[in-house]
C-alpha cells in the first residue's frame, strides 16, 4: 500500500470519528488534538486505521506520531 492509500484510509477515520471535521480540514501536517480528537477519538481513530490497513502498532511505535504524517509514515513502515 502507498502512502496516498495509508493517508486515504486515515482520513476516512478520521472523518468517521469526528463527522464535524471535513475532508478539506485534514493536512499530513496536522495534529489529531487540532481537528478536536480528544485521547479516545484519538484511539479509535488509530485503531479503525490500523484495521482496515491490516497493520499492527507498537504503542510505543505510536507515541512517536507528532501529527498525521508521522502515522502515515509509522504505518507504511509496519508493512514492510
Amino acid at each position: 500500500m502507498t502512502k496516498d492509500e495509508i493517508y486515504i484510509t486515515i482520513k476516512k477515520a478520521i472523518i468517521e470519528v469526528l463527522p464535524l471535521v471535513t475532508e478539506q480540514d485534514i493536512s499530513p501536517d496536522k495534529q489529531l488534538v487540532e481537528l478536536g480528537a480528544n485521547s479516545i477519538d484519538r484511539s479509535e481513530i488509530v485503531i479503525n486505521s490500523m484495521s482496515n490497513l491490516q497493520v499492527r502498532v507498537l504503542p510505543s511505535e505510536l507515541a512517536k506520531a507528532k501529527n498525521i504524517q508521522s502515522l502515515i509514515d509509522i504505518f507504511f513502515d509496519a508493512q514492510q
